[in-house]
């Protein structure tokens, strides 16, 4: 269990009690932890996972069986992550090391695995130093976002955190400037994006949620020309991110 790659993560399903204290115990790669059920070492993987910083999902024993494929799952299964997690304090001194001013993208609740897979892979394209997401409400690091990012999850660091508007507020402290994107902001090409930024995504949904919107010191938006007025969160992620490419690489000239 110790040499966890990140395919043989993305597609580790681990059943039964016992398998999943060990794999705690071994620090494994762990994305998300199911469980069914409550009393002696169900609780003991709860506790293990709470230090070890897995999220705990209670599940129906339909989830538990689906995950299982027919083995006896003893009410839990622990699913893979297809790479580890970073830290913050990991994805800012990616910019340190490289002498550049962060660039760093915050996922505010993209809970669909293929919209977060993507946004990973463009984050790589376009240079970003890594991405934040919450622990709770979120699609995370599991095989679908593996795949959709086309490998990039094994190369941008993915930063999982429990309470965004702290993150942001530390974000602030190290001098990065946070960008929420809205319909209601300023036109995205008109903002200068050059310093030390964080762009923020909202949900498919419902976009930045009003507690973030608040931590944002900015507001940029995209120009809507069309009857439909929004777009896909990882499309319009992609076209901040290499607006921001392109204002930084003028700057650097």
């Amino acid at each position: 269990m110790d040499n966890y790659n990140s395919r043989d993560a993305a597609d580790s399903i681990i059943v039964g009690r016992n398998p999943v204290i060990e794999a705690l115990k071994s620090d494994a790669q762990l994305d998300t932890i199911y469980i069914n059920g409550s009393g002696g070492s169900l609780n003991l993987i709860k506790k293990l996972a709470k230090e070890k910083g897995v999220v705990v999902k209670e599940a129906q024993d339909k989830k538990l069986s689906q995950l299982a494929n027919g083995a006896s799952h003893q009410g839990v299964a622990a699913v893979g992550a297809c790479a580890e997690y970073a830290t913050v304090e990991d994805i800012l001194q990616v910019s340190a090391d490289k002498g550049t001013k962060p660039f760093i993208i915050i996922c505010d609740e993209i809970e669909d695995p293929h919209n977060l897979g993507a946004i990973i892979r463009t984050a790589e394209t376009s240079g970003a130093d890594g991405i934040i997401i919450p622990k709770r409400r979120s699609a995370s690091l599991n095989s679908t976002v593996f795949k959709t990012s086309a490998g990039a999850a094994s190369y941008v660091p993915v930063a999982r955190v429990s309470n965004l508007a702290a993150c942001i507020d530390m974000l602030k402290e190290n001098g990065v400037w946070i960008y929420g994107t809205d319909a209601s902001g300023s036109d995205y090409s008109e903002t200068d994006l050059t310093g030390a930024a964080a762009l923020v995504i909202g949900s498919e949904g419902f976009g930045i949620s009003k507690l973030i919107a608040k931590k944002c010191d900015f507001m940029i938006k995209l120009p809507m020309m069309g009857k439909i007025t929004s777009l896909n969160a990882s499309v319009a992620a992609g076209i901040f991110m290499y607006e921001a490419l392109r204002q930084r690489r003028i700057a650097d000239r």
